[in-house]
Order: structure tokens, then sequence, then C-alpha cells
């Protein structure tokens, strides 16, 4: 399915991604002019002596606070359906505790999103061996991933969008994998308070690559408690189970008659207790759904999380066939988070847009190799309504 692959790339490029917008629509009109320049300060000191820069962004009612480490969005504020701002990612208020704990808390995930069995897969006849990190198997690019290492940052303003571009060049064999692979993410708040990520990246050699980013959501507010109560729903008709190391299988399983059917919004924790096999092992939901849309030139809509409680909503469009639903199952009390407030099983969400887990070592997934002279393009839009 590599042709697939490069298919869509080129098709991504002649399209123009970058002037994407939602399709779907915000629900929310542009608000007075052009966000201002994002603004810099000093966040703190690696033990290298290192220094990490937090980025403030604000356009269309859309606050967003990022970090050179690991270009992590730190704060993401929007407004409730009285106007009230809050703050709906998780997060910490210091860089020792990025370093030291975080379970990828609003990273740039890279080289491979997601897991990898036992960090092996064989490219054009060579065997390669990965950083092992999750037990026995790759997780997000390994001990040392996109989310450990320091971002070069530039700021923009085009029209009336605001926005970041971040680069970071991987080295041939780091983590074990090959190619010097060229990173570029750009983060964009639209004059309507939409943030949309594009990722580029080429590479001289083949290899594998699947970027994403890994918000944790709770659009109540961080640290308020559960997002059970959250209505989602997200456009799969099929979903890819796991073995007990929560590597696919290679199945790609409907959802109709299972907990996984989200097709029609519904609860988080309508069904989350409700004792199927793929659930009992996973604590939860920690899932790829295979989406209809399949892989797509341009963003499409994919996704709808609403709290009934604040009225906010974000609706996910995307190019890439799948998406991870990952209901937080391993917060476990033991971290706090940006405003005081310690985080426990299931009071936040990730929805991360990606290829397959795994892709690699099933042939019948979409490819996620990456060739010299090939520029790899995806994108995804974050709409915000209340």
């Amino acid at each position: 399915m590599e042709l697939n692959r490069r298919t869509v790339m080129a098709g991504a490029a002649a399209a123009g991604l970058a002037a994407t917008t939602l399709g779907t629509g915000s629900a929310r009109a542009a608000t007075g002019p052009a966000g201002r320049r994002p603004a810099k300060e000093l966040f703190g000191t690696l033990a290298d002596g290192t220094r990490v820069y937090r980025w403030s962004l604000e356009n269309g009612g859309t606050r967003l606070k990022v970090l050179s480490y690991g270009g992590i969005v730190q704060t993401l504020e929007i407004p409730d359906r009285h106007g009230r701002h809050a703050n709906v990612v998780a997060g910490f208020d210091n860089l020792a505790d990025y370093v030291a704990k975080s379970p990828y808390f609003g990273a740039l995930i890279g080289r491979y999103g997601n897991r990898i069995g036992k960090g092996r897969f064989t490219l054009d006849g060579k065997a390669y061996q990965l950083s092992v990190n999750d037990g026995v198997n790759s997780l997000h690019g390994g001990a040392k991933g996109f989310d450990k290492h320091v971002w070069h940052v530039e700021p923009f303003t085009k029209g009336s969008d605001v926005g970041l571009h971040l680069h970071y060049t991987s080295v041939d064999g780091e983590m074990g994998y090959p190619g010097t692979l060229r990173t570029k993410v750009t983060y964009t708040l639209t004059r309507h308070g939409d943030w949309r990520i594009d990722y580029e990246a080429t590479t001289d050699r083949a290899t594998v690559v699947n970027l994403t980013s890994h918000v944790y959501w709770n659009l109540a507010g961080e640290g308020s408690g559960t997002i059970e109560d959250h209505e989602l729903s997200i456009a799969a008709s099929r979903y890819t189970p796991t073995d007990p190391g929560l590597i696919p299988t290679g199945e790609l399983a409907r959802v109709a008659g299972t907990p996984f059917d989200f097709r029609h919004a519904k609860p988080v924790g309508r069904d989350i207790r409700a004792g199927h096999e793929q659930q009992v092992q996973a604590k939860g939901y920690d899932h790829n759904w295979v989406l209809d849309k399949g892989i797509t030139a341009r963003p499409e809509h994919v996704a709808t999380l609403r709290d009934p409680r604040s009225g906010r909503t974000l609706r996910i469009a995307t190019n890439e066939p799948g998406l991870q639903f990952y209901s937080g199952n391993f917060l476990d009390g033991t971290l706090a988070g940006t405003g005081g407030r310690t985080y426990r099983q299931g009071d936040a969400l990730c929805l991360e847009t990606q290829h397959f887990p795994d892709s690699p070592n099933h042939a019948h997934f979409p490819s996620t190799v990456l060739r010299p002279g090939q520029t790899y393009r995806t994108s995804t839009m974050h709409a915000f309504g209340a």
C-alpha cells in the first residue's frame, strides 16, 4: 500500500494543505482584528543548560501556550457558552515535571506515533531494531522521542492568522530509525480561533514516519474531573483490536454491536465498563479507529467531542486514515496539573490523528514508508465552539 502513501502526499501538496480550512465549519465567528504576534518568555532550563521557551498565541478567542521542549501545548483556553475561558488541556506548570514524569502531555510525537511490536520492522529486506520503552514494544518513537527534544521555533503572522513553525532534525540511527529526518510542524491559530497542525518531513534514506499530537482534552476545564460525561462521535465503522501488549492483531473489526461504536454521539462513559475483552486488557479505550473516509488529500471531519456542562465542543478534521482514542486509563492521581489539581483515571482523553499502530509489520495497513525525494505531509484541524 506504499503507492497510496505517495499518492496522498502528492495530492496534498497539489491541494495546498496550509490553506485548508475546516469544511465542517467553526461555531465561532471571527472576533476583532488579527491575532497578536506570538510572545516569547523563558520557561526553564534543562540539566545541560539548554533554555526552554514558552510561546503565547491568541486569535479568534483562543489562547494557546506552546513550549519549545517537545512542541508541547501547555495550555489551550477557549470560552464556554457564557464566554468564560478555561484551559481545556492537561499539563504541568513547570519544566521539571515535563522532563521527569510526563505521560506525553500535549507533546509532538515522532518518529512514530503509537506502538511498534517488539520495536522491530523490516524495510527493503533489512531488519531494524528500535528503542523499546513500553515493555518489549516501542512507543511514541522510543525512550527519547520527539517529545523529549528542544525544537527550533519561528513565530509568524500571515494575514489574519498567527502561528509557530517548529523544526527538528532527527539524525540517522536515532532511536534505531534509518535516515536523517528533517521535520517541520506548523501550529496555526486562525481568526476563527481554530487550531491547525501541519506536519512535514523529508528523509535521505527510506524510513517509516507517523507524526501526531498527544493533547489530553477535558472540555469542562483542566483538572475539573471525569470526561466520562463528554459526548463523543467518531466516523469509523471499524477499529483495530490489539493483543495484551496493545499491538494490533491485524484484524479490522466492525464496531457495530460493541462498546467501540461511536458512529452516533454517546457519553464516553456509557459503555466504558461493558466488560468487552478489548476494554479489559486496555483498562478502557486505547485503540485505533479505522476512519471511514480513509486517506484524503484534504482534512475531512472525523470526530466531535462535546461537554454538556460548559457547552464547549471540539470538531476534528484530518487527512489521516486513523484516530487513536485513549480514555486516560493510566492517570492515577499522582500527577498535579497546571491548576494544582491531580489527574485521576479518566480525567482527560486523547484523540490522536495518525496512521495505524504497528503499520510497518502489517502489509494491509496504510503504509508509513517515506523515501528520499518524497515529502511527508499531513494536516489536522481543531475547531472549537460553545
